[in-house]
C-alpha cells in the first residue's frame, strides 16, 4: 500500500504540472533572487497531499511550499511538487515531481517523475532503482578527467572561496564537461541511470535530494557530504557519483587540484 500510494501521489502531481505546462499561470517570487513559486507548484502539492492523506492521514509531511505538517508518526513524506520550477516557468521540460518516504530517520522509498519525457524513476531501499521498470546501474568510468558531470549553482555565496564558481572553473579548465540542468532530482536520477558519472552541489534542501539520492545509492553509486561522511539530506552539501570517481571529485570540491 505504501509503494502504490507513493506512485499514485507522484502521478497525481505530475498530471497537474502537465496540465499547467506552457499555459498561463501566476508566478511569484519567494525570498531571494529567481526563487520562484508558481500556481502549478501549489496545485501539484495539493493533489499530492490528497493522495497521501487518503491512505495515510496520520503521516508526517515535509513539502517545499507548505513546510512541515507535523504528525506523531515514524513515517515522513518529503515532497517537491515541482523540482526545477524556473525551468517549468519558462517552458523548459526539465522538471519533475519528487517524493521520498522516510521511516524512522532513513529514506526507504522514492519516486521522481518527469511527465514531459515520460521518465518515472523509482527506488526502494534494498531492492534497487528503476526507470520505467528497467533496473538502473551507475556508470563504470574511473577517471574524473574523462567523466561527464552535472551540478547546480545556488544564488548565494557564488564568489565564496572554493565556492561553486571556483570548483566549476577548475573542472572546465581541464576540459571536463559539467552540465547544469536546473533540477537536482533529475541530476541525481541521471547519475543513477549512468548518463552522468557524478553530481555535486553546494546548497540543497531535503526535498531536492531525498528521493534522488536513494536512486543513486540503489543503483550502486556513492553519496556523501563534502566531508566524505554518509549523506544526510538535511544538510546542504552533496556529492553523488558512480563510486569510482568519488574520492577524486571530493578532493576537487574541497579545494584540491586536478
Amino acid at each position: 500500500m505504501l509503494k502504490q500510494t507513493l506512485i499514485s501521489a507522484t502521478q497525481a502531481g505530475a498530471a497537474v504540472i502537465r496540465e499547467y505546462f506552457n499555459g498561463n499561470f501566476k508566478i511569484s517570487e519567494k525570498e531571494g533572487v529567481n526563487n520562484l513559486v508558481t500556481e502549478a507548484d501549489h496545485a501539484s502539492e495539493k493533489a499530492i497531499f490528497a493522495a497521501i492523506r487518503e491512505q495515510f492521514p496520520g503521516h508526517f509531511i515535509l513539502s517545499e511550499e507548505a513546510g512541515e505538517i507535523i504528525q506523531d508518526s515514524t513515517y515522513k513524506w518529503v515532497i517537491d511538487p515541482i523540482d526545477g520550477t524556473v525551468n517549468f516557468a519558462n517552458g523548459i521540460p526539465i522538471c519533475c515531481v519528487s517524493i521520498a518516504i522516510e521511516h524512522e530517520g532513513k529514506m526507504i522509498m522514492g519516486a521522481v517523475y518527469n511527465p514531459f519525457i515520460n521518465e518515472f524513476f523509482f527506488a526502494e531501499k534494498g531492492t534497487g532503482a528503476f526507470l520505467n521498470d528497467k533496473k538502473l546501474q551507475v556508470s563504470q568510468k574511473g577517471d574524473l578527467l574523462k567523466s561527464c558531470l552535472v551540478t547546480g549553482f545556488p544564488y548565494t555565496y557564488l564568489d565564496a572561496p572554493n565556492g561553486p564558481l571556483d570548483v566549476f572553473e577548475k573542472l572546465i579548465r581541464k576540459g571536463i564537461p559539467v552540465r547544469r540542468l536546473g533540477s537536482a532530482a533529475i541530476d541525481l536520477c541521471w547519475v543513477a541511470a549512468g548518463r552522468f558519472d557524478g553530481f555535486y552541489e553546494h546548497k540543497l534542501q531535503a526535498w531536492d535530494s531525498a528521493a534522488g539520492f536513494l536512486m543513486v545509492e540503489e543503483a550502486g553509486g556513492k553519496i556523501t557530504d563534502f566531508k566524505g561522511d554518509y549523506y544526510n539530506p538535511y544538510q546542504p552539501h552533496i556529492i553523488a557519483t558512480n563510486g569510482h570517481i568519488h574520492d577524486e571529485l571530493l578532493r576537487v570540491v574541497n579545494g584540491g587540484t586536478l
